[in-house]
């Protein structure tokens, strides 16, 4: 019944969308349109080729990388989904949000909200949302990076060509890492500086490497990490016996969700964490999951980079 009424709404998606179409262009039969209005782009993916309009205007979002990479191209999504601990968008992208509809977790999107939106670009990647590809294609044009994280910039990339604005995209990344390399030098030493990034979850610790979007933002900048985050995987899973591991010149910490609903109040009271050295120094920070850990995107990047400034610079 689910799948039935979905292909009801992809149908009504679809006449919405000729119908937006003839609004444009009047009692025109189109061939009065500049030929960029007439054509689309193919876009090679993790799926494989996609036909997308010259200039998408109605996007839906499945991930926060892709939130992120769109909005800060200046694009405002129909339709996005939330992470399933919060009952919103990023804090840091709220600005932005002003009209998006919410169309789900990231975990489980709503296809037949996501269809009601009558999107003309949908943007996921194979990671999260491979199962979804077919009735996802069948909805709107849809573009699947294959995974997250570290790749963010070759994602962002892959957003910016489907919405047709890569040249801007490719500025942007070349204006973040020359920012990234000048905040490096102006920090010093940074070879002496080890970095590291403890993450509480609600069932357990992690540690950030070097394979994970952030552990890709202090290389941009050129911290020395821990011995057990210089590995190329996104995180190490830690028990509050093995602290030891965390141990930094400086620590920057965070929760996803609300740290009372992790073990951060008790191993930040416990006895093991105090043994630490970057604790002794006090060289602890606490700072925004929203943009460290979850947003894994330039706009995040970008934030990551102001908190840096203001610890180190």
């Amino acid at each position: 019944m689910v799948r039935s009424r979905l292909r009801r709404l992809v149908a009504a998606a679809a006449l919405g969308a000729l119908a937006l179409g003839s609004a444009g262009c009047g009692a025109s039969d189109g061939t009065d349109q500049a030929p960029e209005q007439q054509s689309t782009r193919t876009v090679q993916h993790a799926m494989g080729t996609t036909e997308v309009p010259h200039k998408p205007e109605r996007v839906v979002v499945l991930d926060t990388g892709e939130l992120d990479a769109v909005t800060s191209l200046g694009i405002t999504p129909v339709g996005a989904v939330r992470a399933p601990v919060d009952s919103g968008l990023l804090k840091y992208l709220e600005k932005d949000a002003a009209g998006i509809e919410m169309v789900g977790t990231i975990s489980e999107p709503n296809l037949e909200k996501i269809a009601s939106l009558q999107p003309d670009l949908i943007l996921s990647s194979k990671l999260r949302h491979e199962d979804l590809y077919d009735e996802l294609s069948a909805i709107a044009p849809t573009v699947f990076a294959e995974t997250v994280g570290k790749v963010w910039k070759e994602n962002f990339l892959l957003d910016a060509r489907a919405l047709g604005m890569e040249d801007k995209a490719r500025s942007m990344l070349d204006a973040y890492e020359q920012r990234a390399r000048k905040l490096g030098e102006r920090i010093g030493n940074l070879g002496d500086i080890s970095v590291s990034l403890v993450r509480f979850m609600p069932d357990q610790i992690r540690l950030y490497a070097k394979g994970s979007f952030i552990g890709t933002v202090l290389d941009d900048v050129g911290f020395a990490r821990p011995p057990v985050q210089r590995a190329d995987e996104t995180f190490v899973e830690v028990s509050a016996e093995q602290l030891a591991k965390a141990d930094g010149d400086v620590i920057f910490t965070s929760s996803y969700g609300p740290a009372g609903e992790t073990d951060q109040p008790a191993v930040i009271a416990g006895p093991l964490w105090k043994t630490l050295e970057a604790v002794q120094a006090g060289k602890v920070q606490t700072v925004s999951d929203d943009h460290w850990m979850l947003g894994i995107g330039i706009g995040a990047a970008e934030l990551v980079l102001d908190d840096l400034e203001k610890y180190f610079a």
